[in-house]
């Protein structure tokens, strides 16, 4: 491999979900094995997280307001810049796929797409369906990190994706799961439900909000909700509206949402699409059982049809409700499910799925 050869990846806007938690294992694996890896990025809000060996290029230190599509410009400017520099690139997008594949086409440099959700949850628009059916086959190989994803993405843009599982890093989890909090919300005696999500139209609040709601009288629990977004405002007013703020609270982002998940005894998921979320994989980790909706893409595979865990359909908050009330009553049921979980974590072992994106990239570069 010849020494300018450099692998970017490309993230323009780092807001500290599940799609920033892989990329900040990938590229740090990534450096321990390939010389010149970078990540382009908006703000450096996270480069703490990132080894030394991993050159950040970012436009600000922080920054909370700015919009997506504008961190997509400034930071396809920084692409170009740094193509023009050196025309041995190859590009591992995780983000605006488009943008990169279009500026690919003019400069001439591999891309490697990384698709992170499912097309449910963004192809209905019919330009985009043209964009990314012309676009997303000028790249050099598109993962995908589920296989119902990967059907999916297959069967309407006539592509060949490659299935790489999310990289879980179990020991540093449980690590961090073992830190104090200093004011813990959660009092012995209840049902201790946690929901770890941006708070955005895909992440589906309202159904979760409402099953609590429907059980408040039936049995004594607590809901923690972590997160932030512009849906922050419904989420409240609902809680609100329904008189739910003695047994619900919600907190924004947390550097460390481990030592919060350590101390539920549930993880509820309310998505209306994903691709494979770590939240749940995280769960499992920390011997959680996981109640989840079964929306494309990832819980169904990951909890194995429901093996390891429960599937209600998305939007069902009567199904959810039904769940909590049985998973609380069936602990049997729960230890076993529990421990077949976090035995199947084994497929999203960190080396092994990280070792797939460096011989991806070795391919190629």
């Amino acid at each position: 491999m010849e020494k300018n050869k450099k692998i970017i990846l490309f993230m323009p806007a780092m807001e500290g979900g599940g799609v920033e938690k892989n990329i900040i294992i990938i590229s740090n694996y990534l450096s321990k094995y390939l010389k010149n890896v970078t990540l382009i990025t908006y703000d450096a809000r996270f480069k703490y997280k990132f080894s030394k060996k991993v050159n950040l290029v970012y436009i600000k230190e922080n920054s909370y307001s700015t919009s997506k599509y504008l961190k997509y410009f400034f930071c396809c400017i920084l692409l170009i810049k740094e193509i023009l520099k050196n025309k041995k690139i190859t590009v591992l997008s995780f983000q605006a796929n488009i943008y990169c594949l279009i500026i690919s086409k003019f400069l001439n440099f591999n891309v490697i797409v990384r698709s992170n959700s499912s097309p449910s949850g963004w192809s209905n628009n019919k330009i985009k369906k043209i964009l990314f059916k012309t676009y997303l086959n000028y790249s050099r190989k598109i993962i995908v990190n589920s296989k119902d994803f990967k059907k999916e993405l297959d069967k309407k843009f006539n592509t060949n994706s490659l299935v790489i599982y999310n990289p879980l890093n179990k020991s540093e989890i449980i690590k961090m799961s073992k830190k104090i909090i200093k004011n813990n919300f959660f009092q012995k005696g209840n049902l201790k439900l946690i929901n770890i999500a941006r708070f955005t139209d895909q992440k589906d609040h309202l159904t979760l909000l409402k099953a609590v709601n429907l059980l408040k009288n039936k049995i004594k629990l607590q809901l923690l909700i972590i997160g932030y977004g512009s849906n922050e405002f419904l989420i409240r007013n609902y809680i609100k509206d329904n008189n739910l703020n003695s047994i619900v609270k919600v907190i924004g982002f947390q550097k460390n949402p481990y030592k919060y998940l350590k101390k539920a005894d549930m993880l509820i998921l309310s998505s209306i699409f994903e691709g494979a979320p770590n939240v749940i994989l995280e769960a499992l980790c920390l011997k959680k059982i996981v109640i989840s909706s079964d929306c494309p893409t990832g819980p169904k595979e990951i909890l194995q049809n429901g093996k390891y865990g429960f599937l209600f359909k998305p939007k069902n908050y009567n199904q959810l409700a039904s769940l909590i009330i049985y998973s609380s009553k069936n602990k049997k049921l729960i230890r076993r499910k529990i421990l077949l979980g976090f035995n199947s974590l084994v497929r999203f072992d960190y080396k092994k799925n990280c070792n797939k994106y460096l011989n991806v990239i070795k391919q190629i570069i």
